[in-house]
């Protein structure tokens, strides 16, 4: 009989826990977002980091899907081709549905182009911005859905 009129309040001294999980916690449930080699990155989508890349910064987070994205600089004459040669459809980045502000994109995933051979993401998006005449600044997402 005890054990019977003791659940309740075991049940109300689980969820009180698990409230204070969430309050002192600032990923209580995963996904928050973890520095990685952005070769990791870019393999996550089907691609390599360009030789010559510097300034390189990326992060994953993954809990219920994964996301990996990051940026880098690289040389800008090297640009297009390097977006070119990701899509196996033959894809070209273009200015068509940009972001605000990126001067070349690409878009690829299972519905538009397909992705790269190695691909274990859904979607890959590049966005990239001419920081001068040398220098572009590519932001790179992979990501399941």
């Amino acid at each position: 009989m005890a054990a019977i009129l003791a659940l309740p309040l075991l049940i109300l001294a689980g969820l009180a826990a698990l409230a204070v999980l969430f309050l002192i916690s600032d990923d209580a449930l995963g996904g928050s977002s973890e520095k990685v080699p952005c070769a990791d990155a870019l393999a996550f989508g089907g691609a390599r980091l360009p030789a010559g890349a510097y300034d390189a910064d990326c992060r994953v987070e993954s809990w219920l899907d994964t996301h990996y994205a990051g940026t880098f600089r690289m040389p800008r004459a090297e640009v297009r081709g390097r977006l070119t040669g990701l899509s196996p459809q033959g894809a070209e980045p273009g200015t068509a549905g940009c972001d605000h502000g990126v001067d070349l994109c690409l878009e690829l995933g299972v519905e538009n182009g397909g992705l790269p051979a190695g691909a274990e993401a859904h979607a890959v998006t590049a966005n990239v911005t001419y920081e001068d005449a040398t220098t572009a600044r590519v932001r790179w997402s992979a990501f399941t859905t």
